[in-house]
């Protein structure tokens, strides 16, 4: 496997073709912001469980991924703050995605977390990406 310069947006891609190709796994490499991305996308309900898998040379992340009637859980994503280009956002301007039918995942200062629980806490922060 090559470099990777986005490793967030190879997980979320990672996530997006699993569901769309009907794969009830998929494993991407370890790390914490991963961790806490799938932590996220299960407490939301977009998968159905994530484990650290440390058993190999290099440990990985495995998730389980979400089907309702044979239909993925998760419809599209879009990766927001990019390598080259990041957005940040105050607690009162954190956009609705479609609605409030989907998340927005933010980075803030306590921790990563929904743009719903960061306008609880009034607390801003990198949007790193919008699920639905």
């Amino acid at each position: 496997m090559g470099t990777l310069t986005d490793p967030i947006a190879d997980f979320l891609i990672r996530l997006k073709n699993a569901s769309r190709a009907g794969n009830d796994t998929f494993t991407a490499p370890h790390s914490k912001m991963k961790v806490e991305l799938a932590r996220i996308l299960k407490e939301e309900g977009y998968i159905i469980s994530y484990e650290v898998n440390t058993s190999g040379q290099f440990p990985e992340v495995q998730v389980t991924t979400k089907f309702v009637d044979g239909v993925p859980a998760l419809t599209d994503l879009k990766r927001v703050s990019k390598c080259g280009r990041r957005k940040y956002s105050a607690s009162q301007d954190i956009p609705r995605v479609l609605n409030n039918m989907g998340i927005s995942i933010i980075s803030t200062s306590r921790g990563v977390m929904t743009g719903s629980q960061a306008k609880k806490e009034n607390i801003g922060g990198e949007i790193i990406a919008f699920v639905w």
